[in-house]
């Protein structure tokens, strides 16, 4: 799947995110791939995986494109915080490699710009960059990413973490930088998906509003409380 495939298939689409927390009783590789396979029947563009093995089988599995990503931590840079963890992703098959894409300090001393480059002489890759700011886009639009997350909106402490997506986020990110905006983080009605394209996202990610059943479960039973 070359990059003008993996544009046009993103492009006005939705990507659905399969990812289980540690310790769940979904957080199964397996379990994972058959949650692609069931969100790629209802429509889904792509998917984002999470681990290696767990972006191996989906890669297998499917024919749309994978946004692939490691954990490691949890808290500051943890989002394949570094170029071995990038290198890694690329390795496993993902044809977009997920990655922080904040100002923040790496684990491995590199900067932004130096992972990306780092990993696109070894691997023809995609890069999208999760930002948690406009700043954050900016600076990750210059360090060479192919495409800007929304996905730290509210979790990097420059901005207030808002209720449901920061749609004020979503249209300064759009505003001000020329590279396809990936709109992801706390999307959970087809209304969050509507309105995030009509501010000119590229794509829009949904993940536990689809894929994470105990999160589900507990907005029915609390019932907003």
């Amino acid at each position: 799947m070359n990059h003008a495939q993996i544009m046009a298939a993103l492009r006005g689409n939705v990507t659905v995110s399969c990812q289980a927390y540690p310790g769940e009783p979904m957080r199964d590789p397996r379990t994972m791939t058959q949650m692609a396979e069931a969100v790629v029947l209802g429509g889904a563009a792509a998917v984002r995986a999470q681990g290696l093995d767990d972006i191996r089988s989906i890669v297998a599995a499917v024919e749309v494109p994978v946004i692939g990503l490691v954990k490691d931590g949890a808290d500051g840079v943890f989002i394949t915080p570094t170029l071995e963890h990038a290198l890694a992703v690329a390795e496993a098959g993902a044809h977009v490699v997920a990655l922080d894409g904040t100002r923040r300090p790496r684990p491995d001393g590199r900067t932004l710009a130096e992972t990306i480059q780092g990993l696109k002489a070894q691997y023809d890759v995609l890069v999208m960059a999760d930002c948690g700011s406009l700043d954050d886009a900016k600076a990750a639009e210059a360090a060479g990413a192919d495409f800007i997350g929304t996905t730290l909106a509210g979790y990097t402490r420059e901005r207030e973490k808002t209720e449901g997506v920061d749609f004020e986020l979503v249209a300064e990110v759009v505003a001000a930088c020329e590279r396809p905006v990936v709109v992801e983080g706390r999307i959970r009605t087809p209304h969050d998906v509507t309105r995030a394209f009509e501010l000119g996202a590229f794509n829009v990610c949904v993940g536990t509003a689809i894929t994470h059943p105990t999160s589900i479960t507990g907005w029915f039973v609390n019932r907003g409380a």
